[in-house]
């Protein structure tokens, strides 16, 4: 099992007392593009940079890895466990794995030192890059390096809703305002291709999750959900929820799915051991090609071209990266 803390207020309590990690977020005069005035991009790859200043770069004793919060974290504990055995023998250290709450929390977390590798969403990426200092650089993705999910709009198998266009005087769910395939992408969709906009024409409500959301059409508490669907695929093989209850009448073009980096301040060989835990994981028969199947492996990504796509919706929806 994965050695986790029993208590959020322990996990604080021993990162405080055993990583010294701090903020190395000092506003300085620095191009920095969309970044939050704690970063600085001067080769202009869109990320942060490491700090140049030696004392500034931190290398914990226990390292906290978090998986983007999209079904139940105890599911996920377990499904980790085995990548993080193998992190804890590249990098020699020890590794607990923290199950967060919400795609606010783990930016959070990452923002304030508390969290060193993550696996942000799609549609969360952006907003962790750009204000926690998040630096992505894998995917998982299958043998032929291939890698995405498509936003689905959903609804119960037996619903009139024939179209996108039926959804006007209905409910929908979305998952939370980070959510790419959960709320931005849909958002968007829905108004430039059907003229439908939230609260005019449908009445929007947020699940919190895509789990929730998937549920909630089964059990026809929601009219119509906008979901991603690697995350129903999983539910169906996990016979979480009957397939036959759903139907689906919208299907986008192909996304990122969640991209895996860490901090921006960590030190640079303790980054590159990190980066030779995943790209030398072995897959085979693990409970991560189990539970992510079709996927075989970590792919290399930058978030500079793989997360352009996103970028250009953020923009069409006017979403900002504005950092609190």
């Amino acid at each position: 099992m994965v050695r986790q803390f029993n208590t959020i207020a322990s996990i604080v309590t021993a990162l405080i007392m055993g990583t010294g990690f701090t903020m190395s977020a000092q506003a300085q005069d620095c191009p920095r593009g969309d970044l939050d005035k704690a970063y600085c991009d001067r080769n202009g790859d869109l990320v942060a940079d490491t700090p140049a200043d030696p004392k500034l770069l931190v290398n914990p004793s226990t390292l906290i890895f978090a998986y983007t919060p999209v079904e139940d974290p105890a599911v996920y504990t377990k499904v980790w466990d085995g990548f993080i055995k193998h992190l804890e023998k590249t990098t020699g250290k020890k590794v607990v794995f923290f199950p967060v709450q919400s795609n606010a929390a783990e930016i959070e977390a990452m923002r304030s030192g508390r969290l060193h590798i993550a696996g942000f969403n799609t549609g969360s990426n952006p907003i962790a890059v750009n204000c926690a200092g998040f630096v992505p650089f894998a995917i998982m993705a299958g043998k032929d390096g291939a890698f995405g999910y498509e936003m689905e709009i959903i609804v119960p198998a037996d619903s009139a809703i024939k179209t996108p266009a039926d959804i006007k005087g209905k409910k929908l769910a979305f998952t939370a305002p980070t959510s790419n395939s959960g709320f931005k992408a849909p958002s968007a969709l829905l108004a430039s291709e059907f003229n439908l906009e939230a609260k005019r024409d449908y009445e929007p409500v947020f699940s919190g999750k895509h789990d929730n959301s998937v549920l909630g059409v089964a059990n026809k508490d929601y009219d119509a959900a906008a979901i991603a669907n690697e995350v129903m695929f999983r539910m169906f093989e996990r016979n979480v929820v009957d397939k036959a209850k759903i139907r689906t009448i919208y299907k986008s073009e192909t996304f990122p799915t969640t991209g895996y980096g860490v901090a921006h301040n960590l030190d640079p060989k303790l980054v590159e051991q990190i980066k030779q835990a995943f790209f030398t994981f072995n897959w085979e028969g693990s409970s991560l090609q189990a539970e992510f199947k079709g996927n075989d492996k970590f792919a290399p990504i930058t978030y500079q071209k793989d997360w352009s796509v996103i970028r250009k919706i953020d923009a069409a929806s006017g979403v900002k990266y504005t950092c609190k």
